[in-house]
Formats: C-alpha cells, structure tokens, sequence
C-alpha cells in the first residue's frame, strides 16, 4: 500500500496538495508535517506529525519509522522573504533537501516529489515562451536555491538512482491560505481586496507579466507527474509547465468585468524588481510529451474560480 508523507504540509502548496492527496488516495493513505500544524481542518484529518524539514537526525526517525513510499518536500523560504533574510533562505532551502535525498538515497522511500520555480530563470534567459533548456542566472537567494536544488537533484538520480522528480511552478493562485511571501502572491491580495471592497495597491508594475497557475492544476500536475512510469520521465533536474500568464493591470481589468468598484493602484518595490528578471510565459512542451500535461484554467477562468471560492 502506498504511504505518502507531505513535509511542509503547513504551506500555501503544502495544504493544497495534501487535500488533493486526501480525495486521490484516501486520508489514511497521507500524512502532514510541518514545525507548526495546520489550521485547516480538513488537512488535519491526516495523521500529523512535528518536523523540523532542517534537522537531519529528526528527518531520517520520521523518514526510517513511517514505512512511507512517496515523500513531497516542500519546504522552502520563498523570494521576498528570501531576499530580507537570504542566508536564512539559503541554509533552509538547501539543508532540508539535502536532508530528504540522503534518506532516499538510502533507501528509506520510493519515491520524491520537490518543488522547483520559474524563480530559476534570470534576465539571459528568453523572456516570451521560455523553454525548458536555457541559461540559468536566478537574480535572488531564493532562484539560486532552486538552480541547485535541480542539480542535486540530478545528481542523486544520476550517481545513486534516487527517482526525485520536480516542476517548475509559476505563480501559484489558491484560496485555502494567506500569500505566503513570493513575488506573484499579489494577485491573491488582489482577490481579497476586491472581495472585501478595498482599493488595492500593487507592488509590480501594472505592465509586469508573470506566468500564473491555478492550485487546482498545479496539485493536478504534481500527481501526474508522480504517477507517471519512471521510464517516461526524461527531465532529471525540473519540468517547465504553464498555466496562464497576466500582467496587474489585465487581472484588475478582469476582476472589474465581474466586481465594477474595484481598482488598483502602483506602487513599486523590490519586489519588481524580481519579477522584472522572470519570464513572461512558458514553453512546457517537455511535460505534455512526456506526461500528457495540460492546464485547465486560463486567465478567465482561473479569477472567476478564485472570486468564486473567496466569496463562499
């Protein structure tokens, strides 16, 4: 029977993939960790289980004692944090997935899911339609993490046959949980004020296009990716995927469609700068070829999904 562990459970990701998790295999089947428990009652009908993603000696007790198959690694500090606090981020990022492949390279589970981001490209890379291989030069803490995250990951599959597999998320947009300190989590504050009847004062320039994805599609490609036979995965270090990409003045323009009072304003931060050295939108050939993917929300339907969700 498969057994999997969600470690950063606790996270905006973390509680969207478990409750896919939980409607996909069953309760019983998923338990969470975190160094705090959820607050979603839902996530908390799992098993829970306190771990510090950091501290190798705890991470190889859970990972040695709870026979688990499966292992998503999801700890991570994000960009805007990351750049206040980025040797913080650094030792973060780096020494709890560290941690998880030394577990797996020993034989403690099947198989490991850990996130990548489109945090990895930099101002070289292709801006439109960025493909899957290209030049590599992250302008934050949290974009290098993910660079060798992907290469670590390479090597254990490479050198020890660890079957670590990984997406390269855009921005992600749910509505389980509060934004969580990245640089496209604007458009989440952005569904709130609108909800709440609130002007809402953007930290990007309205002009700034990012890919986005909707949860739903995210937790979705995540287990297809999981489920895929290992012969068919071809990318040892992150896949691309797209969802669908906007720009803060096309979001406000769709959220006015549906909510007319609402508006927003600019006021540029670091945070700009950030988004200024990521792609406009994604090529993800790699991942409908080798797993069948395809996103299900475009730009439309991804906000009338979240005003939706938000409103009940």
């Amino acid at each position: 029977m498969e057994k999997h562990l969600v470690i950063g459970a606790s996270g905006q990701l973390g509680i969207e993939l478990t409750l896919g998790m939980q409607a996909r295999y069953g309760i019983d089947a998923v338990v969470v960790s975190d160094i705090r428990q959820s607050t979603d009652l839902d996530v908390n009908r799992s098993e829970f289980i306190l771990l510090d993603a950091s501290d190798a000696h705890a991470v190889r007790k859970v990972l040695a004692e709870g026979k688990f198959t499966h292992v998503y690694h999801l700890v991570a500090m994000l960009s805007a944090r990351g750049e206040q606090n980025p040797l913080d981020a650094w030792d973060l990022n780096m020494k709890s997935l560290i941690n998880v492949l030394e577990c797996a390279k020993d034989g403690l589970f099947e198989k490991m899911f850990w996130p990548s981001s489109i945090a990895v490209f930099g101002p070289n890379a292709p801006k439109t339609q960025t493909p899957q291989n290209t030049f590599c030069d992250p302008t934050t803490v949290y974009g290098v993490s993910k660079v060798a995250g992907e290469l670590w990951a390479k090597y254990y599959f490479e050198h020890y046959g660890v079957d670590v597999r990984s997406i390269r998320y855009p921005g992600l947009i749910g509505h389980r949980s509060q934004p969580g300190g990245g640089t496209t989590d604007y458009a989440v504050e952005a569904f709130y004020c609108a909800l709440e009847d609130k002007p809402f004062e953007c930290y990007l320039e309205h002009y700034e296009t990012l890919p986005m994805m909707h949860m739903e599609d995210a937790v979705r490609a995540t287990l297809e990716l999981m489920e895929t036979s290992k012969e068919n995965i071809t990318v040892r270090t992150s896949y691309n995927l797209a969802g669908c990409s906007f720009s803060p003045s096309e979001l406000n323009s769709e959220i006015v469609k549906i909510i007319p009072e609402f508006s927003t304003s600019y006021k540029p931060d670091l945070r700009q700068q950030i988004a200024a050295s990521w792609p406009d939108s994604i090529n993800d050939e790699a991942a409908r070829s080798d797993w069948g993917w395809s996103a299900k929300y475009n730009t439309t339907g991804l906000i009338k999904a979240m005003l939706q969700a938000l409103k009940v």
